[in-house]
């Protein structure tokens, strides 16, 4: 169960509690309330240790915040005579599993909140166990989460209910997840394109003229129809955009078993909204000269910074981040930096220097995946650098497995109405090769090639474009030689005249760009 602080005008610190059922089909709903946590409580029952949907939950806890507190509940079902005994055992397995998480060396506690369970609820029961000690770590853990907070930016309050009062008007109910809003402020629901005063505030029953980041509260706005709004967003106006597409960051998440591949449809929860989205995955290559290793060294470094706090993350992507004026290289999945060192082991030695080989021939690089473009099925309209979660939600739910693929934020939201060129300038490429031979040498700077391009080809296309032959020598396509496929090939420093019999073969390399809307953008 986690937390999220929520500093209050009172003499003591008031806490929102998020429920985060370990129920499958309520996942969606989890991962809608995970991006206000500051921190989580995990709580586990001591005799059975992790289960499946126990294992989602610490996924999104290890993505939305640094804090988490285990607590190990029901200890009072154990026999005294063995309890420390087999709560150290517990503890010392759950540690183990942990080491592979940012929690490594987390605090846990073990406590029975109810000894001997609702059937001994009566007046004079036992005292709960351990309540005091949870109590403490957990303000302790409050306190830092707080002093990490971002500065405050827009306003923006997210809505989890709401209801009509008569003669007052619609009372929205939700978490204040940036900046301030004061009664009397204009703010607008971006899903309905509404922009409406602020009636009034109200926090635990009391009234309010003001809120800030953390606060929960209850907001009344006047001519709301309510059924026109159960769970979204509240914002200061024009702040938070609607679009179809994004880049963003991308991690795998290591727990999920399946591949994540480019062009495969991901069920992508931001917010309360959660929508089908189409993944293609790209990352920049090694600068030249450096080792492949050196890219999931450096993308590792990125992907560790990325699962730390908020205001880390910022920095990261900062430091780290994505350009429309930089080339990517497509890639066909996204890997975690274990899976790329494994496939490099288990191809071998050998393996690897053919692959190394193979790549050198054709001129390409290999890239680790660090970004993402989602087109979602339909708009969405939530800030532009939240945070996501992609999962495939069409998965067996009773299966012993993560249904969690991928993570990240938003960094460059894309309305393909407004802006259909948008998605073009996105400058993913792959690498392409195109193979044909030399007809014949006809003088000492030119030649006529044929069987690289089929007869109706826009030879003219790749006019300009660079030829290698398979003795070296390097030529410039310079248009269509007769309307066969066939093309004249200009070699400014010359080509050997070729000998009876031999083959001489011409390979072209060029960059195609996968977005390009024409799909006819090649450079090399």
């Amino acid at each position: 169960m986690p937390a999220h602080i929520a500093h209050l005008p009172y003499d003591e610190i008031q806490f929102t509690l998020v429920d985060c059922p370990g129920h499958a089909s309520l996942i969606k709903t989890v991962l809608g309330g995970a991006q206000i946590i500051d921190v989580m409580m995990l709580v586990i029952d001591v005799n059975k240790g992790i289960q499946t949907q126990t294992a989602e939950c610490l996924v999104v806890g290890e993505i939305t915040t640094s804090e988490l507190l285990v607590v190990l509940n029901k200890c009072d079902l154990i026999p005294e005579a063995t309890r420390e005994e087999r709560v150290e055992k517990t503890k010392k397995r759950l540690a183990n599993t942990l080491k592979a998480t940012k929690f490594v060396n987390c605090e846990m506690v073990a406590v029975s909140a109810r000894p001997g369970g609702a059937d001994d609820m009566r007046a004079g029961g036992a005292a709960p166990v351990g309540v005091n000690a949870l109590m403490d770590s957990l303000l302790t853990r409050a306190e830092a989460a707080r002093a990490r907070r971002p500065t405050p930016g827009d306003f923006l309050f997210a809505v989890d209910h709401c209801f009509p009062i008569k003669g007052q008007g619609t009372v929205l109910t939700g978490t204040v997840l940036g900046g301030e809003c004061h009664v009397g402020d204009s703010v607008e629901i971006p899903s309905l394109k509404l922009e409406k005063k602020v009636k009034s505030m109200q926090m635990f029953k009391r009234p309010v003229r003001s809120c800030r980041l953390g606060d929960r509260l209850g907001m009344c706005i006047a001519q709301l129809d309510h059924k026109l709004m159960e769970r979204g967003l509240v914002c200061a106006p024009k702040t938070v955009p609607t679009f179809d597409a994004a880049v963003v960051s991308a991690e795998k998440i290591r727990f999920f078993k399946g591949s994540v591949d480019s062009k495969c449809k991901f069920h992508v929860t931001v917010g309360h909204t959660t929508t089908m989205a189409t993944a293609e995955f790209m990352g920049e290559v090694p600068t030249k000269g450096a080792a492949e290793s050196a890219t999931v060294a450096a993308a590792e470094k990125l992907l560790a910074a990325l699962s730390t706090t908020e205001k880390e993350d910022a920095k990261a992507i900062a430091k780290h981040g994505f350009s429309f004026e930089r080339e990517y290289k497509h890639c066909t999945a996204l890997e975690t930096a274990a899976e790329a060192r494994r496939r490099d082991a288990d191809a071998g030695e050998a393996g690897a220097a053919d692959i190394a080989a193979a790549a050198a021939k054709s001129g390409d690089q290999p890239a680790f995946a660090t970004w993402a473009l989602l087109k979602f099925d339909q708009p969405i309209t939530v800030p532009g650098d939240s945070l996501y979660i992609a999962s495939r939600f069409d998965a067996d739910a009773h299966q012993n497995t993560c249904r969690l693929a991928f993570h990240g934020r938003l960094v460059a939201p894309i309305d393909r109405e407004k802006d259909p060129d948008a998605i073009s300038r996105v400058r993913a490429y792959k690498v392409k090769q195109r193979e044909g031979t030399i007809e014949r040498v006809q003088d000492r700077n030119t030649a006529i090639g044929k069987g690289m391009f089929k007869k109706e080809t826009d030879i003219g296309l790749f006019a300009g474009m660079q030829v290698t032959t398979s003795r070296g020598e390097v030529g410039e396509i310079e248009g269509a030689f007769g309307k066969s496929g066939k093309y004249k090939v200009h070699f400014r420093d010359g080509i050997a005249p070729q000998e009876p019999g031999e083959t001489i073969r011409l390979y072209l390399r060029f960059k195609r760009f996968v977005h390009d809307k024409e799909g006819r953008k090649m450079v090399q």
